[in-house]
């Protein structure tokens, strides 16, 4: 038995259609035409990226933030434009850009409460 790592990425959102409209127009991915019934998955690569309805067992209110304790990084061909387009859109900025063994990083908080860090790609 092999395990080459992850394979697939989703976020459990509150609002499918919002959710999908953020992380289509605010931070500029691609829908793929055809996803799973209650998912819109986006054109990311190297790994696959949706946001999909709550599973039956699952609250979102329930819990602080969403995801603590993951680390959700994408990355981006110029962060500082992104964190700059976001803070004037309004989307909280958990972390501002700084320097980081990854190019320049920032973090920002989606609708859905969820952190998640951007970096430059290299």
């Amino acid at each position: 038995m092999t395990v080459t790592g992850p394979d697939f990425l989703a976020l459990q959102v509150r609002d499918l259609e919002k959710a999908a409209e953020f992380y289509e127009t605010r931070i500029g991915l691609k829908r793929v035409p055809a996803a799973p019934p209650g998912a819109v998955l986006f054109d990311t690569s190297p790994i696959p990226f949706a946001v999909r309805e709550p599973l039956p067992d699952v609250d979102l209110d329930g819990v602080g933030r969403p995801g603590t304790g993951v680390a959700l990084w994408f990355k981006c061909d110029d962060s500082q434009a992104l964190h700059d387009s976001l803070a004037a859109s309004g989307v909280e900025i958990a972390r501002a850009p700084a320097p980081s063994p990854f190019g320049l990083t920032f973090t920002f908080v989606d609708p859905d409460g969820y952190a998640v860090t951007v970096h430059d790609a290299s």
